[in-house]
């Protein structure tokens, strides 16, 4: 009977292991619309494998990340990403880097990475950091703020897909490290998707969400579409 239930106890784990490994791929991508013509076919979910025989050590090297960045902008940051793009050996793996220059007071405007969680360590400077919750399921109640001041040394998580922000709050220059639990991370920068997406948001809808006057909208949405 012992050995009966061991038996079935192992099978059910065995369904169990099935069923979890038998989920779609995560999403690498905002979209990919299927097609049945592979001569239409640009990528797939991630990008194509090179051929094993062919892959050499510079496939999983990059370099330049000790260099600072020019970060005279009008946010006053930069950043320099690291994923499949400048690390093709970073594929499948689902992971990515990036480092972040701030000029003093320099800001990474509010932004999300719809398909990465972010650990972000303060490599030079003080930097004030924080994300928001999700709304939250009982109406009425406010989106919660997650912040601290970090300094040299100092790490910080930000969840995936929560609108997160770095600000230098020193009068020299910061430096940040971040590793994304992505390949291809994605980035929304909240501002430029809602003021300056192409085409725009009407304005009715932004005036209303944002209880704003309709001419402020038109203004605030001019300044981000000469913006570069």
């Amino acid at each position: 009977m012992a050995s009966y239930r061991l038996y079935a106890y192992l099978t059910l784990v065995a369904l169990i292991f099935c069923v979890a490994y038998a989920t779609d791929p995560t999403q690498l991508q905002d979209f990919c619309v299927a097609t049945n013509d592979p001569k239409n076919a640009l990528f797939v979910n991630g990008l194509f494998c090179k051929n094993p025989m062919e892959v050499k050590a510079e496939d999983f090297f990059a370099k330049g990340l000790d260099k600072p960045r020019d970060t005279n902008n009008r946010l006053g940051s930069v950043v320099t990403p690291v994923d499949t793009a400048q690390l093709p050996g970073l594929n499948t793996l689902g992971i990515s880097i990036a480092r972040l220059d701030f000029a003093p007071y320099g800001v990474v405007a509010p932004h999300t990475h719809p398909r990465a969680t972010e650990v972000l360590t303060v490599l030079e400077g003080t930097v004030y950091v924080g994300f928001v919750t999700s709304n939250p399921p009982v109406n009425g109640a406010n989106n919660k703020l997650f912040a601290k001041v970090l300094n040299k040394g100092d790490v910080f998580v930000f969840p995936q897909g929560l609108i997160h922000f770095e600000l230098n709050v020193g009068k020299t220059p910061a430096v940040a490290m971040s590793a994304l639990s992505s390949q291809n991370p994605g980035r929304v920068t909240i501002a430029d998707a809602v003021f300056g997406s192409k085409s725009p948001i009407s304005v009715d809808i932004l005036s209303n969400a944002f209880q704003l006057d309709a001419n402020i909208i038109r203004s605030i949405q001019l300044k981000f579409s000469t913006s570069s």
